[in-house]
């Protein structure tokens, strides 16, 4: 494994499952989010060109999103693709814990960007989006995964699956 795309819906647990495969296998991660983020919850300018030299680098881990701005790019040059299909209700209690905590505590997330309560309210926001867009998501996942049979897919559906998978892994 060198370069491990992780791919679900909002709060499926992406960026965490990248970081422990990172820490495990000795790979650099990347945070998307970091990257597209910029003050004031603008897209950075450098995104994309960004993207392009993670997904030209030899090994990397970093999380399957924004598609429609990236296209294919990261699984054209992944080898691994970790699904975390999780139930609508895990990822729920996922994203709301993750984002009652942001809004609470006040954290600094990329670029100056804070969470609040007031963003709720946008049909964007992860709770909404992890909501509304869990079935399609899914089906897209899916969809993708087929058009790439040479790509080793490893797909978990429940949070029970990633712990038993991940203490499976052997060390790099």
């Amino acid at each position: 494994m060198e370069r491990i795309l992780v791919g679900g819906i909002s709060g499926a647990g992406k960026t965490t499952m990248a970081r422990r495969l990172a820490a495990r296998f000795g790979l650099p991660c990347h945070e998307l989010d970091a990257l597209h983020h910029g003050p004031n919850w603008q897209p950075r300018a450098e995104f994309r060109s960004e993207v392009e030299q993670i997904a030209r680098a030899p090994r990397w881990v970093t999380e399957d999103q924004y598609h429609s701005l990236l296209g294919d790019l990261l699984p054209a040059r992944a080898d691994v693709y970790i699904w975390l299909d999780l139930p609508r209700r895990t990822v729920m209690f996922r994203v709301i814990r993750r984002s009652v905590s942001r809004a609470l505590t006040g954290r600094v997330l990329w670029n100056g960007n804070r969470e609040s309560f007031r963003d709720w309210l946008d049909p964007e926001h992860p709770i909404r989006w992890a909501w509304s867009r869990h079935a399609v998501k899914r089906r897209r996942i899916h969809d993708r995964l087929s058009d790439r049979p040479g790509l080793m897919v490893v797909r978990l559906t429940s949070a029970r699956a990633v712990r038993t998978w991940l203490r499976t892994l052997e060390p790099a």
